[in-house]
């Protein structure tokens, strides 16, 4: 396997996306200087696409968003993690999680099963310094700084990134994701986002960590509040965007990923967002 350095680089602004990443959009994103393409929901154990985007790109870190431990046996992992480490592997952060309770029938013990995971990603050589672990409430945290080199909060604030890093300590990267609309109308951001926060309205773990952030039942009904919009998905033109994701980086972060939810405008291509970010953030390329 090839050389492992220390820590993995994932630069300061990243993008996450759910959707299958074309391997030219990975590349036009390093070109305009993000650091590391994040991927979620990740179903495939042989990790293909990760690996795809990893060959047609040169710098860009690839890091899972997550790998959920219930539908992707450790085996397997493994295997496919040795894979791609020899040719990649100061840019691949294998990232992992428990996923949610509604979403999972075997969600018995997470804990205790995210600690079994992790030990036969021990076991079978996947270095800690190229692990990361989803992680929202302090327990889970902890773990990441115990056994991973980076948390990856999902659906959260500034001020929970500002919590967390009073939790992991300094040694362990803190990696939040933000969701983004590039919409200055609040009327109209509230239509490209809307659909997306209410689907994690209705999972309990996410619901459990904004309760701990002071949000309570009055936010969490009909879709959310606009104070929860608010709090959740940033919204406005380029310069808006850029001072909520400096934010996180202000509150102890050493990345953030931006989701961008819809295009700018009516325009659907992602592409002239993530370019517009990316100059009002000073990271183009």
């Amino acid at each position: 396997m090839a050389e492992i350095t220390d820590k993995i680089d994932l630069g300061a602004v990243g993008v996450w996306r759910h959707e299958k990443t074309d391997p030219e959009l990975a590349v036009a994103l390093e070109g305009l200087g993000y650091g590391t393409l994040w991927l979620g929901n990740v179903t495939d154990p042989e990790l293909t696409e990760v690996e795809r985007l990893l060959d047609a790109t040169e710098r860009l870190v690839l890091a899972t968003g997550i790998v959920n431990i219930w539908s992707n046996p450790a085996e397997d992992i493994v295997r496919s993690y040795r894979r791609i480490a020899e040719r990649h592997a100061d840019r691949f952060l294998l990232g992992i999680g428990a996923g949610h309770r509604e979403m999972t029938q075997e969600f018995v013990r997470p804990y205790q099963a995210l600690n079994d995971y992790l030990d036969a990603l021990d076991a079978g050589g996947v270095p800690v310094a190229r692990r990361a672990l989803a992680a929202l409430g302090p327990r889970v945290l902890r773990l990441a700084a115990d056994r991973s080199a980076a948390a990856h909060p999902y659906l959260v604030t500034p001020e929970h990134t500002r919590k967390a890093r009073e939790i992991i300590g300094a040694g362990t990267l803190l990696a939040p994701e933000q969701k983004v609309v590039l919409e200055t109308d609040r009327s109209r951001a509230r239509a490209k986002g809307d659909g997306t926060l209410a689907l994690y309205l209705g999972l309990s773990n996410y619901v459990a960590n904004l309760r701990r952030l002071g949000f309570d039942d009055t936010d969490f009904a009909d879709g959310g509040s606009g104070r929860l919009f608010d709090a959740l998905i940033l919204h406005g033109g380029t310069a808006e965007v850029a001072e909520g994701l400096r934010a996180h980086l202000e509150a102890g972060a050493d990345h953030v990923t931006l989701q961008l939810l819809g295009g700018t405008g009516d325009d659907p291509d992602p592409l002239p967002g993530y370019r517009a970010l990316a100059e009002e953030l000073g990271i183009a390329g």
